[in-house]
């Protein structure tokens, strides 16, 4: 899509002459576009702590919770496509998506209009919250209620706001903190009320796979978000820098799975995830077009559900 003409870092109010312009009848959207908006090869990012952290569970207390883990899955769940509703909903208004070389956004290729795109974010995040209270009231850990109302404003500022600081290289220490370590010691102390260091540990591998997704992303977007204004983190280190940055976070995260082996053995198993991990980093290294990275991104989101997956495993066997 051309660039308008129109500075991209100045969002356009939705009820603004230009956000009309943006963003025609809403009927044009199919239910294939709103699924596609929603980004479901994202999804695994969600799963993968809640995986890890009922494993951890599990070490504390051999039972199993599983109304209470069914419903730390639904809570990141939805958040998780709350934010990717969020993003396209500022990411439009905003221009960035003008400059866009991955799958068209609902806002930014004007299939709906932001009003609508914003509603449907809200619901989500707003889902995600009752399910969380609905948490918090059985286990009465009250101060749970801070927590999951900072991953809402977390949700919200990464593109949203006049200063959102996944604008401002911060994309990834956020997606570190709640996507892998509060999303799995979250999952672990609301099914068993302890954190033990499998559920730190188990966090830090999620959140660097989680790092890692949103590093393939940022490199296949590194000249449009150039363009825009859009200051990731790698717009400021650069391609090269992000490519090994994208190798450590893959590999710190088996290293760690390498050190659960020494106590779990069954962890060793975690490995098989390499053959979706090491594609992905010859690909982010190798690509010659922005859209190669779509397919890394894709393979390391899946890698992170196999990781979760075996982890969990090593932890209840």
């Amino acid at each position: 899509m051309a660039a308008r003409s129109r500075n991209p870092r100045t969002p356009a109010h939705p009820g603004s002459k230009k956000a009309a312009q943006r963003g025609p009848a809403p009927s044009r959207a199919t239910a294939r576009d709103w699924v596609s908006a929603a980004r479901l090869r994202t999804l695994p990012l969600a799963v993968t702590p809640v995986l890890i952290g009922t494993g951890a569970a599990h070490v504390i207390d051999p039972a199993w919770h599983w109304v209470r883990a069914l419903a730390c899955l639904a809570v990141a769940v939805f958040l998780q496509i709350g934010v990717n509703y969020s993003n396209d909903y500022s990411d439009g208004i905003r221009g960035t998506d003008d400059f866009r070389v991955g799958p068209a956004r609902l806002t930014g290729a004007g299939k709906a209009t932001p009003r609508t795109v914003l509603v449907v974010a809200l619901a989500f995040c707003a889902l995600a919250g009752l399910v969380g209270l609905g948490l918090i009231i059985v286990t009465a850990q009250w101060w749970m209620l801070i927590v999951g109302a900072a991953c809402i404003v977390a949700a919200w500022f990464y593109t949203g706001g006049k200063r959102p600081y996944g604008y401002y290289g911060l994309g990834e220490v956020f997606v570190f903190v709640f996507f892998g370590l509060v999303a799995t010691v979250g999952t672990t102390w609301m099914q068993v009320l302890a954190a033990p260091q499998e559920a730190w540990f188990g966090g830090i591998a999620a959140g660097l796979l989680a790092c890692a997704v949103l590093t393939a992303n940022n490199i296949r977007d590194i000249d449009q978000d150039r363009k825009a204004g859009k200051r990731t983190l790698s717009v400021l280190i650069g391609k090269r820098g992000s490519q090994v940055l994208f190798t450590a976070f893959v590999l710190v995260a088996f290293a760690i799975a390498a050190w659960f082996a020494f106590f779990y053995p069954i962890a060793w198993l975690t490995m098989l995830a390499l053959l979706g991990a090491v594609p992905a980093i010859v690909i982010v290294w190798m690509s010659k077009q922005p859209r190669e990275l779509i397919v890394a991104l894709s393979v390391t989101s899946f890698t992170s559900l196999g990781y979760g997956a075996l982890l969990m495993w090593a932890f209840v066997g």
